[in-house]
């Protein structure tokens, strides 16, 4: 017995079509529809034009004239306006540009149009002045209502009326980014802003207005301005404010209960990778400097289509070069850590600002001779910026086998294969730890820079060493701890209410960096100027203070003693040396002593022997390398408990632990 089964008819699916044809579609159908919507638009205005030319008064022959010409009339202005993609902007995103390209279109069909009536017709049909006046109606209308949209649209006429639930601020800065930030409150409802008026240092540009918005007073008069105004936030959106003055912004307005926020530069807003939001003000904000000045093409004659390599990639110092690096167009970008996470965040971040430059992320240690040297030989860099180095004083001196190795033996090994492999430029990034040393770490920056000095006069690779102090809020920096000693409700722990450091900004000391890289000459040490030092007892209460709370009643600052191999102050020049100006301001040179290169190279061979041998002996050699090297009184008591041997009582150097 057999079954016989019936197979029910398939509905039939209609074709799917792929993503990239729906797109497509959707493309070619907007200017067709706009060019659709324009057709009874054309023709409107070229009966207007006519019935302006014959004041309302179209006879028979006027109207035969204009129905006759019509169709190719329109026709040519349908084809201009496709040509030149006047559909492309819409009313509320309508810029001066799209306005100029209107008139281009307008003009180009009115050329059209009299070539054609007046040479390719038998005889001219359409009078002279229905020409003009169909031009003029044509920028006047549409170029009006696409006007009066973006007005609308950027004014946003309802929220006068909700004005009083808003907050009411002040903008500092009658500028560019001020009036960036004024269409974007005026544009966004949920910033929930009521512009009151804008300050600006120039007293010339009282009682002038900005986007409807006037100018009513400068900087010195925010309080009082804000008190008659009963404004609650002052917005700052200039970046020539110093951080004295902001600090002492800060410090006016916090008694009339006012807040204080910033707008980021304006070069980060119209690069579009930060949004038009001001922030809460920050430390760097406080401590803010004048804006770095380069020799853009110095850098760029220096930089242009060259393989860079970055060690240290992922660091704070290594990911800031490699982010100033990419505006000058290098061929390829090495990125060299041993930081996986590091390395996968800022391949990411990278590749969005990157702007087609080629990115090589590398995984490796750079202590790992055998893995760098095939890096060098497969990446062939024309430059290396040496950034990758422990740097946590107090860790290496409880380590200092391994300060030498991460610090001397990374740095020698590197500047070794980078001669074996035609590099034209090293770059060093050292410290002022090295200046008159007091830490093992500092000692081992400064026999780093003896090494790559020493190299210089007999290479013909050009190594530079660039040395500053302390950048802000970096990994595992005094600001992030603070940070998060304010967020727990403290206290705040300060080792010594005397200790002063130089601070400078991470992209500012990255500029400076790169700048340095090129107009170094080879063997020299260039200073970068790190303004006045700051101490960190003020800066711990700038931070509670810009947290809302106050030092002494929310939140306790306590001093705990120096910790090993810290310094009351860092120095930027060794005992001796003398610094020389350079083209740059804030670049100087650090005029050195010549030393035997050849006995430099031992001495430091037989210190990388001992790096886990003896730290005894390392310790001596590193005195023997480094003379100015003292360890402090704390640093003796550590290696007293682990190396007895190595513990020397001598008297510390100008700024150590034991000075005054």
């Amino acid at each position: 017995m057999s079954i016989v089964t019936e197979d029910k008819p398939r509905r039939r699916q209609p074709p799917r079509l792929a993503p990239g044809t729906i797109k497509a579609a959707s493309r070619m159908r907007r200017p067709t529809l706009y060019l659709a919507a324009m057709l009874p638009v054309f023709v409107a205005i070229y009966y207007l034009s006519y019935w302006l030319r014959f004041e309302g008064q179209l006879g028979a022959t006027e109207l035969r004239e204009f129905s006759s010409t019509v169709f190719w009339v329109v026709l040519i202005k349908l084809v201009m306006f496709g040509w030149f993609r006047i559909y492309r902007s819409w009313g509320r995103f309508v810029t001066f540009y799209d306005l100029i390209t209107l008139v281009q279109a307008t003009t180009s069909s009115l050329l059209m149009m009299v070539l054609i009536d007046r040479f390719l017709l038998s005889e001219p049909t359409i009078p002279r002045s229905v020409f003009l006046l169909d031009w003029g109606t044509t920028i006047v209308m549409i170029g009006g209502v696409r006007a009066l949209l973006r007005i609308l649209r950027e004014r946003n006429w309802m929220s006068v009326f909700s004005a009083s639930s808003k907050v009411p601020v002040l903008i500092v800065g009658a500028n560019d980014a001020g009036e960036l930030l004024l269409r974007s409150i005026l544009r966004n409802e949920k910033m929930g802003y009521y512009v009151v008026g804008f300050l600006d240092d120039d007293a010339r540009r009282i009682g002038t207005c900005i986007g409807g918005v006037p100018v009513i007073g400068t900087v010195e008069q925010t309080c009082q301005l804000a008190e008659r105004h009963a404004v609650q936030e002052v917005l700052i959106a200039t970046g020539e404010l110093s951080g004295r003055r902001i600090r002492k912004l800060v410090e006016d307005t916090r008694f009339h209960g006012v807040r204080v926020k910033v707008l980021p530069s304006y070069e980060q807003l119209i690069s579009g990778r930060v949004a038009t939001r001001p922030r809460p003000v920050s430390i760097n904000d406080l401590l803010r400097r004048e804006p770095v000045q380069l020799d853009l093409g110095n850098i760029r004659q220096w930089i242009d289509n060259r393989v860079l390599m970055v060690t240290g990639s992922a660091g704070s110092i290594g990911s800031e070069i490699c982010r100033q690096l990419l505006q000058f167009s290098p061929g390829r970008l090495v990125l060299v850590d041993r930081s996986e996470t590091g390395q996968f965040f800022l391949e990411r971040e990278l590749q969005e600002q990157g702007d087609g430059v080629e990115l090589d992320v590398r995984l490796a240690d750079v202590l790992d001779r055998h893995r760098m040297r095939r890096l060098l030989q497969e990446c062939r860099p024309d430059i290396i910026f040496h950034a990758a180095a422990y740097k946590h004083v107090p860790l290496m001196e409880t380590h200092p086998g391994e300060a030498v190795k991460n610090i001397v033996l990374a740095t020698r090994q590197l500047a070794d294969l980078a001669q074996q492999n035609a590099v034209e430029s090293f770059v060093l990034i050292s410290t002022d730890k090295a200046v008159n040393p007091t830490s093992v770490m500092g000692a081992c920056k400064r026999v780093a820079e003896l090494y790559v000095q020493s190299q210089a006069e007999r290479s013909s690779c050009r190594f530079v060493t660039v040395r500053f102090g302390n950048v802000l809020d970096s990994a595992g920096s005094v600001v992030q701890v603070f940070r998060q000693q304010i967020a727990r409700g403290g206290p705040v722990t300060v080792t010594d209410p005397r200790i002063q450091r130089y601070f400078m900004t991470i992209p500012e000391a990255a500029r400076l960096v790169i700048q340095a890289g090129a107009i170094g000459n080879g063997g020299e040490i260039l200073l970068l100027d790190m303004g006045d030092p700051v101490r960190i007892v003020d800066l711990a209460a700038d931070m509670i203070r810009l947290s809302g709370l106050e030092v002494g009643r929310d939140i306790e600052i306590v001093f705990t003693g120096l910790r090993p191999g810290e310094k009351l102050f860092e120095e930027l020049y060794v005992h001796g040396e003398k610094h020389v100006a350079t083209p740059h301001p804030k670049i100087a040179v650090a005029e050195r002593k010549r030393r035997d290169a050849a006995a430099i190279v031992g001495s430091i061979e037989e210190l990388l022997q001992a790096a886990d041998a003896s730290p005894e002996m390392m310790v001596e050699l590193l005195r023997q390398i480094v003379p100015q090297y003292a360890q402090s009184q704390q640093t003796n008591q550590v290696f007293a408990a682990r190396f007895p041997a190595a513990a020397c009582p001598g008297p510390p150097p100008v700024g150590a632990a034991a000075a005054p």
